[in-house]
């Protein structure tokens, strides 16, 4: 097999398996699906191994074949990158990139970070999925992902945005009525309101003990409002509905304005959540990718309500 064929087969492979079939596959490359099946069966003698397990209705990879995908995958992400990099030296980042993120945070902190991205790069296109669902960004072809916590997928690269510090916050108005809590017992004579995620967990309050030690605080089935969106629990706390755990950043605003009084600050625990945009580990980045990528990063470094730093809630405490 001569390097053109290879490549062929290559490209009809990892089309195969993106696409379950032979004939979606030729339906994309334009060829038919007797060239496509020939490319993957020419492929595997050529190999030694069976890539493809065929039955009349589906295609399966075997782990040989799995393998073999996620390095063609490269493969061929190195040499579109290489094309878009001689390009790019001509008339700058061009294309489309695609985005993953949480709803609120690509309307808080994405969206006005964007404008600036498309005036710096006229030729690139931004499409943004705002979802708090867990993505696969290579199955599901994203450039890049913004989510919190930490990204134990190997084959992501991460780069932090910043700490993701929580809080206990709730109004003047409710802290008024029902009182200052003085310790975390407390908390089970007022009306909290909680984070539920979309895998179902409960979003767990952590404490400081006076030996140090951390003790967590369930929730869970004492909550008077549970709600999926983590800027929902900063309105209902602003409305007056009860004690919530909030992230910093999402509460910045009602804190320096007043709406919102931080509680037990010195008891809680802010956590050890980092926020961080990822992206699949390729060999080469492509440029358009890239562009996207720094820019955003610059633009959130200059948020500082990302970069609250905890001593500054001492000045909202109630």
């Amino acid at each position: 097999m001569d390097s053109s064929q290879r490549v062929r087969a290559i490209l009809s492979f990892v089309q195969a398996a993106d696409a379950g079939s032979f004939a979606a596959a030729a339906r994309v490359l334009g060829v038919s699906s007797a060239a496509v099946s020939k490319n993957v069966a020419g492929l595997e003698q050529a190999l030694g191994v069976r890539l493809m397990n065929r039955t009349t209705r589906t295609l399966s990879l075997t782990a040989e074949g799995a393998a073999f995908l996620q390095k063609a995958r490269i493969a061929l992400d190195a040499l579109d990158t290489a094309v878009d990099e001689v390009a790019a030296q001509r008339v700058g980042p061009r294309g489309r990139v695609r985005i993953s993120t949480s709803a609120a945070f690509g309307r808080q902190q994405l969206m006005p970070a964007l404008p600036s991205l498309l005036s710096r790069h006229p030729g690139l296109c931004v499409e943004i999925d705002f979802d708090d669902r867990v993505v696969d960004l290579v199955r599901d072809g994203y450039d890049l992902g913004i989510r919190g916590g930490s990204i134990a997928d190997s084959t992501l690269v991460s780069r932090p945005i910043c700490r993701l510090n929580m809080a206990l916050v709730a109004s003047p108005s409710y802290l008024a009525e029902r009182g200052i809590p003085g310790s975390p017992q407390d908390l089970e004579r007022h009306r909290l309101i909680t984070r539920r995620f979309l895998g179902g967990q409960v979003s767990p309050w952590h404490f400081r003990s006076n030996d140090g030690s951390i003790t967590t605080f369930d929730t869970a089935h004492i909550a008077t409002l549970t709600l999926s969106a983590p800027e929902t629990l900063v309105q209902a706390a602003v409305d007056g509905m009860g004690v919530a755990q909030v992230g910093v950043h999402h509460a910045w605003a009602h804190l320096v304005s007043g709406a919102l009084k931080v509680v037990l600050h010195r008891q809680h625990a802010p956590g050890s959540y980092e926020l961080v945009m990822h992206y699949p580990h390729r060999a080469l980045v492509a440029p358009r990718v890239r562009a996207t990528l720094e820019h955003l990063l610059e633009a959130f470094v200059r948020d500082e309500t990302l970069h609250v730093p905890l001593e500054a809630l001492e000045a909202h405490v109630a």
